[in-house]
């Protein structure tokens, strides 16, 4: 029996001869089995380099919706952020309106104590535990805490109201220095300069020059200017709510009737006219049209 052999690793053929029976059936039953052996692990290899195939298409294709997933996560962060970006701006633009109010009302009503400081925050401390805050809580958080800035603005504003009503009631209230001279004269009963009898001064008198200005006491309108008896040149200004002051003895006038007038705006020019010794400021307040003492009213004013 001759079994020839041909490969790539023999240069010729090989020529197997087996002269034995026995020796060429286990021979060649070697042989078979070498062959059995080649194709089925040429088999099995195609088979699991398939199964491997399948397996690595599958991943893929689960990376892949991870992919999908993981940019959709990404884009719904993505738009929390900008949305509490968005109402993180919202809270500054109001935030910056109410410090600008609150500096404006407490400079308007000179508080002075430091409570109302908008450069520095206050200090604030405790022993909680500190855990991680969660988007859907941030959101509500800031939009409690527009709320209360809301609310927050809404109260500054109405105490804008009343500082201003005040300011304006203050402005119409007699307050302000007639002139910058010292008082030589002040109200109630006194010694005639005349006649040396006792008699009862409507008013204050004010040192001054012929030609000095003669300012007004508080805001108001200008209700006449003219001679009256006993005063000479005189300025009357009503302040409304039930105030006028009078200003007497002026040597000439700086408004007409009928002018509106800020306090400390000069009115007249200081002389002597009427029933005077001399130059000066004769200066009265009235209240529903009687004559009180100024000095209440100038008290605070410094001399």
């Amino acid at each position: 029996m001759n079994i020839i052999i041909v490969s790539k690793f023999f240069r010729t053929p090989k020529k197997l001869a087996f002269d034995d029976p026995k020796t060429a059936a286990i021979a060649g039953g070697s042989i078979f089995l070498l062959l059995a052996l080649a194709f089925s692990v040429g088999f099995f290899g195609r088979g699991a380099n398939g199964a491997a195939k399948s397996e690595i298409s599958r991943l893929q294709t689960q990376l892949s919706a991870q992919n999908k997933e993981l940019k959709i996560a990404k884009d719904d962060a993505q738009r929390e952020i900008n949305a509490v970006a968005a109402r993180v701006g919202e809270l500054q633009i109001q935030a910056n309106r109410l410090n600008a109010l609150g500096e404006r009302l407490a400079k308007d009503g000179k508080f002075t104590d430091g409570e109302f400081n908008f450069d520095k925050l206050p200090g604030v401390g405790g022993n909680e535990t500190v855990e991680d805050v969660k988007s859907k809580d941030l959101l509500s958080d800031l939009s409690a805490l527009q709320v209360q800035f809301a609310n927050s603005g809404r109260q500054l504003s109405v105490l804008e109201a009343i500082l201003f009503d005040q300011h304006l009631e203050m402005s119409r209230t007699p307050s302000t220095l007639p002139g910058r001279g010292y008082i030589t004269s002040t109200f109630g009963s006194r010694s005639d300069p005349f006649s040396g009898g006792r008699a009862h001064h409507k008013g204050i008198d004010f040192e001054a020059n012929t030609g000095d200005p003669v300012f007004a006491a508080a805001d108001g309108v200008v209700s006449f200017t003219g001679v009256k008896s006993g005063y000479g040149n005189v300025v009357e200004i009503d302040h409304g709510n039930g105030y006028s002051t009078l200003y007497g003895h002026n040597s000439g006038f700086t408004v007409r009737a009928g002018d509106l007038i800020r306090a400390g705006q000069q009115i007249a020019k200081a002389g002597s006219t009427g029933r005077s010794t001399g130059p000066h400021i004769h200066f009265e307040v009235h209240v529903n049209g009687v004559a009180v003492n100024p000095m209440p009213f100038l008290d605070s004013v410094k001399r």
